[in-house]
């Protein structure tokens, strides 16, 4: 199950926010087809958000394609993201893994990290 963390000053709509969020638990598997999103009763309890915001993000998934609401059984999962090579027992994952830990070891922080990852993806794939 999904657990959203709503980050009110990071700039971007808070439905957005949940849009993106679900769409990296696709990504990394935590989300597969059939499964079911929170309510948006639960979502608003969990976040103290606007219901109207939780739906706001449903629907754009729906738009998306990426779920299905049924009425009176909730929304769920239609299609995965993920390509295989993003999931937890990825030899992929298992290499940036150990990667992280040794940046980690050499003394690099989060924002060095960051600006270290920025830099290389834009080498090796350049453009918006």
């Amino acid at each position: 199950m999904i657990e959203f963390r709503i980050d009110q000053r990071s700039g971007v709509a808070t439905y957005v926010q949940l849009v993106q969020q679900v769409e990296q638990a696709l990504r990394l598997g935590v989300l597969s087809p059939g499964d079911q999103l929170p309510t948006a009763r639960e979502v608003v309890e969990a976040t103290a958000i606007n219901p109207n915001t939780v739906l706001k993000a449903y629907r754009e998934l729906e738009r998306a394609g990426l779920v299905e609401a049924k009425r009176g059984m909730g929304t769920f999962v239609r299609r995965s993201l993920g390509s295989g090579q993003t999931g937890r027992n990825s030899p992929l994952r298992y290499e940036l893994a150990k990667w992280m830990g040794h940046a980690r070891a050499a003394g690099l922080g989060k924002a060095d990290l960051d600006a270290l990852y920025t830099d290389v993806r834009a080498e090796h794939f350049p453009g918006p």
